[in-house]
C-alpha cells in the first residue's frame, strides 16, 4: 500500500478535484515560493546568530571581528540561497523556455531511433 504524507495527499486530492490547470499550477508555484521564504528567513536568522556570537565571543577575547571565518557560512550559503531563488523566481534562467518539453521528445526519438530487432 503506497504511503502517503500530509503533502502528498493535499496535493493528490488537488489534482483529482480541481480540474482547472491554471489552479494546479498555481498552487506549485506558491508552494514553491512559500519554501523559498522558509529558506529565507533561517538562513537570516541563523547566519544573524553565528554572527552575533561571533561577535560577543570576539570582543571578549580581543580577536579580529571581520575575518573570513566569521562570514563564510553566511557566503556559501548565500550562494546555495540564491540558486533558490533563481529556480523559483526565474525558472527558465538556465534552461529556456519550454527545455523539459524539448529534451523529453530529444529522448523520445533516440528510444525509437536506438530499438533492437
Amino acid at each position: 500500500m503506497r504511503k502517503y504524507s500530509k503533502y502528498n495527499f493535499e496535493e493528490e486530492e488537488l489534482l483529482r478535484n480541481n480540474p482547472d490547470p491554471n489552479y494546479v499550477s498555481a498552487y506549485r508555484r506558491m508552494k514553491r515560493i512559500k519554501a523559498f521564504y522558509v529558506h529565507l528567513f533561517i538562513y537570516v536568522l541563523v547566519n544573524a546568530l553565528l554572527i552575533a556570537v561571533n561577535w560577543i565571543e570576539n570582543s571578549s577575547e580581543g580577536q579580529e571581528f571581520w575575518r573570513w571565518q566569521t562570514f563564510s557560512t553566511a557566503l556559501f550559503w548565500g550562494v546555495g540561497l540564491v540558486g533558490h531563488g533563481l529556480s523559483v523566481f526565474n525558472s527558465n534562467f538556465l534552461f529556456g523556455s519550454n527545455w523539459e518539453q524539448r529534451k523529453i521528445a530529444q529522448l523520445m526519438k533516440n528510444q525509437r531511433e536506438e530499438k533492437w530487432e
